[in-house]
Order: structure tokens, then C-alpha cells, then sequence
């Protein structure tokens, strides 16, 4: 399906594979509580022009059985740096490859890009475990 845009499918698309997410055991699972994590540096590229977009990832989530080891999602965000992709879809996708993760109670993602052309965009994206 083409848009009157000429944007289609294939530029909806993410396009490129992201490395895993390594976890570590929570020594804290009785307990509620919240860790946030801000990525200032984010970088993905427009997947019609190729142009660089820049924006500041934030992640808040209440671990359960597991925590999110910062080397490995520093590099999984890298993986981003030459991957087109729209903003919508970096925040579905770094929710659910997180979530994926480390099964955490909730979790909330939220892609603020700089402007373009003027327009500045934030998605915000979130994820309940409704049995915790």
C-alpha cells in the first residue's frame, strides 16, 4: 500500500537487527521500586531521506525477576546509529525488544526526537504485566 506521500511499507519498516539485551537477577524482586534510564545521544536515521535524527530515549520500569545490564543496552542502542526507522516505530521497538528482555512489571519508553523541519515529536509508549 502507497500513502500520497510515496511512503510505503518498506519505509515503514525498521531496517536493521538489534543486538540482545543482557539481564541480571534482581536481589531486590520483594520490593517496588523504579529505575529510569536516559540515553541523551540517540541517534537512527529517516529510512526515506537518511538523513540523521537525534533524540534523548528515556526508559522507566519496575524490574521483577530481572535487571537491565547498561554495557549491553548501551550497545543495543547504538545498533540504531544506521538503521532507518520513523520515530514511532523506534519507541514500539525498543519497548518490546526491552520488555522482551527483562519481563519487567511495567515499563514506559519515551523517544523525545530534536525538531525537524520545525516540528518536534515525543512518542511515549507503555507495558504492564497486569499479573504483577
Amino acid at each position: 500500500m502507497t500513502s500520497t506521500t510515496g511512503y510505503d511499507e518498506n519505509h515503514a519498516k525498521s531496517q536493521g537487527e538489534t543486538p540482545g539485551i543482557d539481564v541480571w537477577p534482581n536481589q531486590y524482586r520483594d520490593r517496588m521500586y523504579t529505575i529510569r534510564i536516559t540515553i541523551p545521544e540517540f541517534t537512527s536515521m529517516c529510512p526515506k531521506t537518511g538523513q540523521p535524527d537525534f533524540a534523548t530515549i528515556t526508559i522507566v520500569y519496575e524490574p521483577d525477576a530481572l535487571c537491565v545490564e547498561l554495557k549491553s543496552l548501551k550497545l543495543y542502542m547504538q545498533a540504531y546509529r544506521n538503521m532507518g526507522i520513523f520515530f514511532e516505530n523506534v519507541a514500539n521497538k525498543i519497548l518490546n525488544e526491552f520488555v522482551a528482555a527483562c519481563k519487567p512489571r511495567r515499563a514506559v519508553v519515551v523517544a523525545d526526537f530534536n525538531p525537524r523541519g520545525g516540528i518536534r515529536t515525543s512518542v511515549r509508549v507503555s507495558y504492564s504485566n497486569k499479573s504483577n
